[in-house]
């Protein structure tokens, strides 16, 4: 999500850019045709999306259980946002701050611990016992408890949580533009963090030009209050596009194969990180008709595709109805052929949502189904689809749960879908933790991958 304070008048130009390519077609200035429903073969996945308050969801998948948000994290604006996992434990990032569930049933998750510490995105990432979260939004310190006064700190905050019930603040990096979200990139007992935001703000304290589009922080793990910025590559000096911005919005690395891809707001870049401190850009992508705001990007297992998603309207807008074209707000799947990505086709949910239901593509994460390329995304109050991109000039859901509009919630829905150990884990925005489960022959062998930790922007292969 583009969080509210996308540097001044960046915001501004971003959202009319969205209202342009949501209301006109690109080449004509006039209104786009209505587009057909994507196929699918999702077993309840003809009609459309259910009315407010109701639930809908195809007869493979199931909800097994729900965790709301709690005091102090269910207050107007306290938005649960990023996940990550770590043997029987989810970390729940939340704008108030992050909670820890103990998932050794998946069916009856419980609460281990909440820490307040306010801020915008709060993402979160686990490795070993630290615990790093992304701050893009300026604070008056470093710590969680800083209290009144200036706003000249942003960037990454670092937590112990050996002890689950009780994690320690252990120290914090400044960066310059904050921490939109942060991609981790371990060497031994070195972690590097790859560090996205957006920027630079004129007049701003913790965001000054120029602005270099990533910036690499190093974690010693046995030292993690000595962290420190140790590169600030600019990956690509001339990039086409800096009207959108400047920055990155999200990093996906995947080490073993050395490879990084990055959503640069107007550009998908694909990374050699053979040197994780210094980046090297393979390619540069740009499609002006098609991407508003190149938002997220995930390989497949064997690191020959890139699904890139656009969010359009930056997550605040209906773009999954009638009159928004399927090549828009969605999936765009590349495949890796002589070193370069080519784009082979889209993916959008094929079920028309309501005009009050922000909904665009954004987080989700690979199901472990060797053989195949299947996903679990979320699409804000679209819901959880999975589908299979196997074909990837062809891909179509297979499943999908969600809920009808919320009523007078404005922004709410699903922020992030991930899968874990044989379920579905979604990060609702106002309605908690759901834990979901597909049942369905393309991805039951999934259930047979068992995985010791998972940051979804720092790939594994199974």
């Amino acid at each position: 999500m583009i969080s509210a304070k996308l540097r001044g008048a960046l915001l501004c130009t971003v959202l009319l850019l969205a209202s342009a390519c949501a209301a006109e077609s690109p080449a004509t200035g006039e209104q786009p045709p209505a587009t057909s429903p994507q196929e699918t073969s999702a077993p309840a996945g003809t009609r459309a999306a259910p009315p407010s308050g109701d639930v809908m969801m195809s007869d493979n998948v199931k909800q097994v259980a729900n965790m709301p948000r709690t005091a102090p994290f269910n207050g107007e604006g306290a938005f649960n946002t990023d996940l990550a996992f770590q043997g029987d434990y989810a970390y729940v990032g939340n704008f108030g701050g992050f909670t820890i569930y103990d998932i050794s049933d998946p069916t009856k998750p419980e609460l281990v611990s909440q820490v307040s510490c306010p801020a915008q995105q709060n993402d979160v990432t686990i490795y070993g016992d630290l615990l790093v979260l992304s701050i893009d939004e300026p604070q008056a310190g470093e710590e969680c408890d800083s209290g009144e006064g200036g706003r000249d700190w942003e960037g990454l905050r670092i937590f112990d949580v050996s002890d689950k019930k009780s994690p320690q603040y252990v120290g914090a990096v400044k960066t310059e533009c904050g921490s939109h979200t942060h991609t981790m990139v371990p060497d031994g007992d070195t972690l590097y963090v790859y560090v996205s935001s957006p920027g630079p703000e004129p007049d701003s304290a913790t965001c000054p030009a120029p602005h270099e589009l990533i910036q690499i922080v190093e974690i010693p793990t046995k030292s993690p209050q000595s962290a420190k910025i140790v590169a600030k590559p600019d990956i690509f000096p001339e990039r086409q596009h800096s009207e959108l911005a400047s920055g990155c919005h999200d990093i996906t690395a995947y080490p073993e194969k050395k490879l990084a891809a990055a959503a640069c707001f107007g550009d998908g870049v694909l990374l050699d990180i053979s040197d994780p401190i210094q980046p090297k850009v393979l390619q540069q992508l740009t499609d002006l008709e098609n991407f508003q705001i190149w938002h997220s990007a995930t390989f497949n297992n064997d690191g020959t595709k890139v699904v890139f998603g656009d969010e359009l309207g930056g997550g605040g807008q209906a773009t999954c109805d009638r009159n928004t074209p399927v090549t828009k707000g969605a999936n765009a799947v590349y495949e890796l052929v002589d070193g370069k990505l080519e784009r082979r086709g889209y993916f959008k949910i094929p079920r028309e949502q309501q005009p009050n239901e922000n909904c665009v593509a954004h987080n989700g994460s690979l199901i472990p189904v060797p053989g195949k390329d299947i996903m679990v995304q979320s699409w804000y109050q679209g819901g959880v689809s999975i589908w299979d991109f196997t074909d990837s000039a062809n891909p179509k859901e297979i499943g999908f749960f969600e809920r009808g509009p919320q009523e007078g919630a404005g922004i709410a829905g699903t922020w992030s879908a991930y899968y874990y150990n044989g379920y579905i884990y979604s990060s609702d925005m106002t309605e908690g933790l759901d834990v979901l489960e597909i049942d369905d022959p393309l991805t039951d062998p999934a259930k047979q991958v068992k995985m010791d930790d998972f940051n979804v922007q720092t790939q594994k292969s199974y």
